[in-house]
């Protein structure tokens, strides 16, 4: 098991008060101290290529990120998403520790990986950074993947936002499955069931309140049963612990065993289809003892 990360990825500040704060990294990366958790290797994490990046993105999107950083204070992309001097370092190893997780499991290095990284990527799609994202992190690893020859590769999303930005990029492209939970509504506003790409996209939205019941059958009976079918060669997670009933930006109840449990059943499923390989990437998640628990864990079952 492998954990990826650098040290730009603490230096991203979105501004005093901002949600998405260096202080979700640190949380993350004290919580896997944990002696249970002793056996990762830790890697540090190189920055992603331009070239990896224009897989997913468009070139004005990169070009306008790397103009707009700042020499000092912060820029506004949108109202939720701000450039400090450390961002595009930050942005860059978030998205290629996705990368070098995806080339290690290609090359058979391990099995499993996760990236404690920000900013996040999930909401990025092909033209904007939006929703606290830059770049699409988990989209250029899943490119990254095919670019190495990988057929089929299967992203689930579990944060309680729904990964606008994954659908986007992915939903004209057949050898990606997309599936998504996520409450609704909420921001931003997409992930209804009937947003289904080319067959290649499935959502499970969930009400506000919903708790461990809701999210499981969706997942057993929806999310679950796709992935089967698919019969992914690589199995990558969007790890978004906002889901957790401790979370103040949403309103769904879920606690760490159900990350723990969705963990498992992903695990199999990669076990059974994907030689075992699973990489996992750090998402939404803003309650700092929710994360803590939840990121243990998710990475325990992950070295199970």
């Amino acid at each position: 098991m492998r954990l990826y990360t650098h040290p730009a990825c603490l230096a991203h500040d979105p501004g005093a008060g901002h949600p998405e704060s260096p202080a979700r990294l640190r949380a993350v990366l004290q919580a896997l101290d944990d002696p249970r958790l002793a056996s990762i290797t830790r890697v540090v994490a190189p920055p992603a290529l331009r070239a990896q990046l224009a897989r997913v993105h468009d070139v004005a999107l990169i070009d306008r990120i790397f103009a707009s950083a700042p020499r000092s204070g912060h820029v506004q992309l949108d109202p939720d998403t701000a450039m400090s001097p450390d961002s595009l370092e930050a942005a860059l190893h978030a998205a290629g520790a996705v990368c070098a997780a995806v080339d290690a499991l290609i090359d058979g290095t391990d099995a499993r990986a996760f990236c404690a990284v920000r900013p996040p990527g999930h909401h990025a799609t092909h033209d904007a950074a939006m929703g606290f994202c830059l770049f699409n992190n988990i989209a250029v690893g899943a490119a990254q993947a095919l670019a190495r020859g990988i057929e089929r590769v299967a992203i689930v999303d579990f944060d309680v936002h729904h990964g606008n930005g994954t659908q986007d990029i992915f939903g004209n492209e057949p050898r990606v499955l997309y599936a998504s939970t996520h409450q609704s509504p909420l921001y931003p506003g997409t992930g209804a069931s009937g947003e289904t790409g080319v067959g290649n996209v499935v959502n499970a939205p969930l009400p506000p309140g919903a708790g461990s019941a809701q999210f499981r059958a969706a997942m057993a009976e929806i999310v679950l049963p796709r992935l089967t079918e698919f019969r992914p060669q690589l199995l990558m997670i969007s790890a978004g612990f906002d889901a957790h009933r401790l979370d103040p930006l949403a309103s769904l109840n879920l606690d760490a065993d159900d990350f723990a449990w969705i963990t498992r059943e992903l695990v199999a499923v990669a076990n059974a289809h994907a030689q075992g390989r699973v990489v996992s990437s750090l998402e939404g998640g803003y309650s700092l003892a929710a994360l803590r628990e939840s990121t243990v864990a998710h990475v325990a079952a992950l070295m199970e």
